[in-house]
């Protein structure tokens, strides 16, 4: 996959993906329980890889595949 996450950032219902080809993802924390439960700190813990975005206190792995498979998610922004 040529495409990957550049950042995350997010606020208190969502989880916003910038892409490396412009897009931006927004979507919903309440997709993922794990995230949902979370508090503020424990989401900015994080890390960025090629194929998605790691919590390792929260023992949560997701693919940058599977957020764009997702019929329910929808981009938001194509720059």
């Amino acid at each position: 996959m040529s495409v990957s996450i550049k950042s995350a950032r997010f606020d208190p219902y969502n989880i916003w993906l910038q892409l490396s080809d412009g897009r931006t993802l927004g979507v919903p924390l309440s997709y993922f329980p794990a995230l949902e439960k979370a508090g503020a700190g424990q989401l900015e813990k994080f890390e960025l890889s090629p194929r998605g975005i790691h919590w390792d206190e929260l023992n949560e792995d997701l693919s940058l595949e599977g957020f764009l498979s997702t019929q329910k998610l929808q981009p938001v922004n194509r720059r």
